[in-house]
């Protein structure tokens, strides 16, 4: 089993929460999802985002709020022209890219194809890694939310391995989860490396969990890697409209409609509690508003 994992919201300057968001995609299922979502995206765009777009593709650039309001303008165009007008945009503004111009010169109705087709896409891409039976997990965490000293795995990679690990104990004993996740800089790949091995070596709830989770984790290039591409969009859509009853911030309305169907994806399982009580119910989304150990909380409070 592999979970892809990336993060987004973190830099703490244009979403209201910070999201480490993973998708569950089985061996067996990932190139056939992969080739599907290829299929799709040429039926969208007449080609490959990877080759036609100037930056790389992210939740952040295909979802942005003028995406919206293009898509909504009274241009009439018909289904089939759709696609054909989306390519002709992608290339004027690649080309300019190349130039090094300020404006691609892409028409309005090219712009809005554009924009009708992202939205599209993304619903569609959606609907197949649910197809292909891709599990959710993510750690949604108040932007605003207390932290700990820095040296120790944050609470919320240890909530999503929590899920993670229930996850894979559905399956055989032999059944194995890999971990991998879009390529950071070197010093941040080395330090967080440093505390996968802390907390899956050195506590003993990491070892237990060790058993089910490879601890050693794969860096791979996020626009070229399927897998990241999803949990960057998962990660996107759940920071702006994944709401609980008890949170505040603020919402993206026009993205809740691609949030409910993450919700639907979301795991759910259970962990047995301390000395056979009974157990817990886990879900695969959680929201954390203190990034702190107890230990954090209780010695602040005594200062």
């Amino acid at each position: 089993m592999l979970l892809f994992i990336d993060e987004s919201g973190h830099n703490r300057k244009e979403m209201p929460c910070e999201v480490l968001a993973g998708v569950a995609v089985s061996e067996d299922n990932l190139w056939n999802l992969v080739q599907a979502i290829r299929s799709v995206e040429k039926d969208c765009f007449g080609g490959y985002l990877r080759e036609l777009h100037a930056r790389e593709i992210k939740g952040r650039t295909l979802l942005k709020k003028k995406r919206f309001r293009s898509a909504k303008r009274s241009v009439q165009i018909p289904a089939g022209e759709l696609a054909d007008l989306a390519n002709s945009c992608l290339r004027k503004g690649l080309n300019a890219s190349k130039l090094g111009l300020s404006t691609s010169g892409a028409t309005e109705r090219e712009l809005v194809a554009y924009s009708r087709q992202v939205l599209d896409f993304v619903h569609q891409v959606i609907d197949l890694a649910a197809r292909f039976s891709v599990q959710v997990f993510a750690s949604v965490v108040d932007a605003t939310a207390p932290r700990p000293e820095p040296g120790l795995l944050r609470k919320d990679y240890v909530y999503l391995f929590e899920r993670y690990f229930y996850f894979l104990e559905t399956f055989a004993p032999r059944e194995r989860g890999l971990v991998v996740f879009d390529e950071l800089d070197k010093a941040q790949s080395h330090v967080l490396l440093q505390q996968m091995a802390a907390y899956f070596l050195g506590t003993e709830t990491g070892k237990y969990r060790s058993s089910r989770i490879v601890p050693e984790p794969f860096f791979v290039h996020s626009d070229l890697t399927t897998g990241v591409f999803l949990a960057d969009l998962a990660a996107y859509i759940i920071g702006w409209a994944w709401r609980l009853g008890r949170m505040e911030q603020p919402v993206r309305e026009e993205l809740r409609p691609y949030a409910r169907k993450l919700h639907d994806m979301q795991f759910h399982g259970e962990k047995p509690k301390a000395k056979g009580a009974g157990v817990w119910h886990l879900h695969g989304i959680t929201y954390i508003d203190d990034l702190r150990g107890q230990a954090d909380r209780e010695e602040e409070e005594e200062g």
